[in-house]
């Protein structure tokens, strides 16, 4: 992935974005999330904790979460 497709990615990111459409973005940066329960974890290229865990909050994505993935 080029540095501009991580621009555009980056600038889609909001704090109110669906949480259909950042796991979207999130599967196209880190690849298919492990998933358990309501949880999805992408593993990150650094290896090792922080993971990328994402959780629904109704139709969006929960505010600390999209923080986390920015």
């Amino acid at each position: 992935m080029t540095n501009e497709e991580l621009a555009e990615i980056l600038e889609e990111i909001e704090p109110n974005i669906r949480f259909t459409r950042l796991l979207t973005l999130c599967e196209k940066v880190f690849g298919k999330p492990r998933i358990k329960g309501s949880h999805h974890f992408f593993s990150v290229p650094w290896g090792g904790p922080p993971y990328i865990n994402l959780q629904r909050d109704g139709k969006d994505a929960k505010p600390y979460q999209v923080k986390q993935v920015r």
